[in-house]
């Protein structure tokens, strides 16, 4: 079993905002799966599917963002699932908007729902999928709290589709093949 964990912020005031994006990938990434998410355990929000003759778990913690790494334990020690076998997708300030990094590992980069997940685990060297929504003019905390601006939206649900093939790449085939061939900027490759 794999668990695929998306960071963001539970309630309808945050669904579509920058900071949402790890559960705007999972959306669409149940969407290809044809599964859906309706199941709570352990604070997390589930889908449950098959791919690639193995049980992927998709997984929204219901904490808010800087909370993570309470669900997140909690769901990986009920299924006693390795470190190895979890992806983390969340957004990312640093990376230009539409960029995908995938990395085994690491700090947190100031990240405070990643920064939840290795205070409660103890695992820094546990995988991401980070989203670059691109850094924030003046306020960080009102950008990542904002929606998309309608000239974004397309732009994001391309990312969010490249995203979600990314993270089946990370199942079926790990993560050194997922990021060989998922750790560039779309514009690069045009």
């Amino acid at each position: 079993m794999k668990i695929i964990f998306g960071l963001g912020n539970p309630g309808p005031r945050f669904a579509a905002t920058r900071h949402n994006c790890g559960f705007l990938v999972l959306d669409r990434l149940a969407e290809e799966l044809n599964c859906s998410f309706g199941k709570k355990e352990q604070d997390n929000l589930l889908a449950s599917c098959l791919y690639g003759g193995q049980k992927l778990l998709l997984a929204k913690p219901q904490s808010f963002m800087n909370l993570s790494g309470f669900p997140v334990a909690r769901l990986a020690s009920f299924y006693k699932v390795d470190y190895e076998d979890i992806l983390i997708v969340h957004d990312d300030l640093d990376l230009p908007p539409a960029a995908l990094r995938l990395r085994r590992g690491g700090s947190d980069g100031g990240h405070n729902g990643v920064k939840s997940i290795i205070e409660q685990t103890g695992a820094a060297q546990i995988n991401r999928l980070k989203v670059g929504i691109g850094a924030a003019l003046f306020n960080a905390p009102d950008y990542v709290l904002s929606p998309f601006t309608p000239e974004e939206t397309p732009l994001f649900a391309a990312t969010f589709s490249r995203a979600a093939q990314a993270a089946l790449c990370w199942a079926e085939l790990g993560i050194s093949a997922a990021m060989n061939r998922f750790n560039h900027n779309p514009a690069e490759a045009e």
